[in-house]
């Protein structure tokens, strides 16, 4: 069982972990014991995992930094990302360390935090003991619960009552290792009422070995606060990336979750967002363009607990080659969540016949005065679409890649940063012609 083999390891070095942590993450490593140990990692048996064995991935010996050994160099000199004509404040984890050395002083509007879960459990203990842990369920899914084992820093942003931060915050993760290496990310954004803020966050590769990371990610918005969270895909063909994001919303909150897959190996993602408050609105998006083996399963559920909510789901895939695809969609409306408007759709392009999607919408509604709708469809690029373009001069290759761009930009006009979507939608173009779908512009993309 390989459970037990990780369930020794955390055993055996439980001390080494935690001195190398904070008291934070340290409190909730008994509990998440626990709860591994009750569940393990999830496997074909659940109905919600058919078609990925999670727990398949973990067999392989990887190497764990427990000892939090640092990384020589500084990532701002050779993995500068730049969008043209937007400008961003930028961090970084290597692997699973956020490095802190080089770091420019950014100054932030009066209480606003950004770094790492050390520093600021440090600095606020009572505001990071009141938010950490607090959605991320690890009694339902045993990624979360190991992570909540191992996990032993983070990536927290912190925005006061009413205070507004302007420009975008942007994380790179690095994988790099020369061996098989396993890292456990974790991140928190607290928005309280009124504050808004802005993440994107770029998984990058830098070596071919084979890489396993978990991340699960806290998002708590407040009343009235707006948070955009943006997470772009961008690994190689040897990553297998478990994501779990948890998002809890107050009283006209508005929240964005937009997850774009370029590049990948396994991917696993999955989204609960728990409308708390009346007349929030959550949007949760995700584009997907994968080929030859690549496997991108993605799992959202939203929880309509408060009337006058909205919420849209919509996730996109393009499949060539021999990929699979997997998209489980789930609305729940509680039953005093009345005049709750929920609109999940889910549409799919097989380019090649050897290209597999499974999709599942699916409502759940107990209340009687809503607006809700769900739709999927799976199919081939439009022939007669094609015919048309050809027909106007347009060439094959050419007109199949305006088709494929007109498919996906219905995930990009969701994202509310102009220059971003910009950028994306090149992005994307690129990956199209199958030239490198990265930015360019570091040392990591060239």
């Amino acid at each position: 069982m390989i459970e037990q083999q990780y369930i020794d390891i955390f055993n055996q070095y439980r001390d080494t972990i935690d001195s190398k942590s904070v008291a934070g993450l340290n409190n909730l490593r008994e509990k998440a014991l626990n709860a591994f140990q009750k569940q393990g990692f999830p496997t074909k048996k659940l109905e919600d995992y058919l078609y990925l064995d999670v727990a398949a991935e973990f067999i392989p010996d990887f190497g764990l930094n427990l000892n939090r050994v640092p990384f020589a160099g500084n990532p701002y000199m050779g993995y500068r990302c730049e969008i043209p004509n937007m400008t961003t404040n930028l961090y970084f984890v290597l692997n699973d360390l956020f490095h802190e050395e080089h770091r420019p002083k950014v100054e932030y509007p009066n209480g606003v935090f950004v770094g790492s879960f050390k520093q600021f459990s440090e600095q606020n203990p009572d505001v990071f003991t009141k938010y950490y842990g607090q959605i991320a369920d690890l009694y339902n899914n045993g990624v979360v619960a190991f992570n909540t084992m191992f996990a032993q820093d983070g990536f927290v942003i912190y925005v006061p009552k009413g205070v507004v931060v302007e420009e975008p915050i942007q994380l790179i993760n690095i994988l790099k290792s020369e061996f098989n290496y396993l890292v456990n990310r974790r991140i928190l954004i607290i928005a309280e009422d009124d504050a808004q803020v802005k993440l994107l966050i770029c998984d990058h590769t830098v070596d071919e070995t084979h890489f396993l990371a978990t991340q699960v990610t806290e998002i708590f918005a407040g009343r009235n606060a707006i948070v955009d969270y943006y997470d772009l895909e961008e690994n190689s063909d040897k990553v297998t990336r478990l994501t779990n994001t948890f998002v809890h919303q107050e009283e006209a909150s508005n929240v964005l979750v937009n997850n774009m897959t370029l590049n990948t190996g396994v991917s696993r993602n999955n989204y609960h967002v728990k409308l708390r408050g009346e007349h929030a609105e959550a949007y949760v998006c995700g584009m997907v363009i994968a080929d030859r083996k690549q496997y991108v399963d993605n799992f959202a559920f939203l929880d309509h607990a408060k009337p006058h909510c909205t919420s849209t789901q919509l996730f996109k895939y393009v499949l060539q080659d021999e990929a699979k695809g997997a998209f489980c969609g789930r609305i729940l409306v509680e039953k005093d969540a009345q005049k709750t408007l929920a609109y999940q759709s889910n549409n799919n392009l097989c380019i090649s016949p050897t290209a597999h999607m499974y999709a599942k919408p699916q409502l759940e509604i107990y209340a009687d005065d809503v607006k809700c709708s769900h739709g999927m469809t799976t199919g081939q690029l439009d022939e007669e679409a094609l015919l048309y373009l050809r027909s106007r001069g347009i060439g094959k290759d050419a007109a199949r890649l305006l088709l494929m761009q007109a498919f996906t930009s219905g995930v990009l006009e969701h994202v509310r940063i102009p220059r971003l979507r910009d950028r994306l939608a090149d992005l994307v173009e690129k990956r199209f012609k199958g030239e490198s779908a990265r930015c360019g512009n570091c040392a990591v993309c060239k």
